[in-house]
């Protein structure tokens, strides 16, 4: 009877301790990664008119192409980090008969890069004023002789080209 109990208990204890290694915290979790990574500037780079494999080589394959709507791709992509709420993304590229891209759908839409935005360029119509205490560029100034520019630019100017050796073909006769 006291073998049953001691053993019970150590079923227990020992279950006890799996299931709280299972959400223990400070366990690593993975992310997980799910479709094609499309971001704002792949989006960008689309135009109406490009052809289906223009858009092919900006985007990657299609993760969905629907058997009944030829003309539509599809691009998923979700990401669930570690134990999180799982956040998903969906673009859908839109083409005509004669298989030229003709708008799209989903979470992202055309605009300003993240790269121009943070670069401060702008792709709008309007254009800034030019400054009136602007400074204009200067005109290159030769070298003075004997300068380290003046070496190197002797140095640039009395590179010779050198042909590139062709291979002559492998004698071909059977002995």
């Amino acid at each position: 009877m006291q073998n049953t109990k001691l053993l019970l208990t150590s079923f227990t204890f020992v279950g006890l301790l799996a299931l709280a290694g299972c959400s223990f915290p400070g366990v690593y979790k993975i992310d997980i990664q799910q479709g094609n990574v499309v971001t704002q500037d792949m989006i960008d780079q689309l135009r109406p008119g490009m052809t289906r494999r223009q858009v092919r080589f900006i985007m990657g394959n299609p993760l969905l192409t629907d058997t009944f709507h030829a003309d539509r791709w599809d691009y998923l992509y979700s990401i669930q980090p570690g134990g999180g709420e799982r956040q998903q993304e969906r673009v859908s590229v839109i083409f005509n008969g004669n298989d030229q891209l003709t708008s799209l759908s989903g979470d992202f839409k055309p605009g300003v890069s993240r790269d121009e935005a943070l670069l401060g360029k702008d792709t709008g119509t309007t254009t800034p004023a030019p400054a009136q205490n602007e400074e204009k560029p200067k005109s290159e100034v030769p070298a003075k002789p004997g300068s380290l520019l003046d070496e190197i630019q002797k140095g640039v100017d009395g590179v010779q080209t050198v042909p590139v050796p062709t291979p002559e073909p492998l004698d071909a006769s059977p002995q």
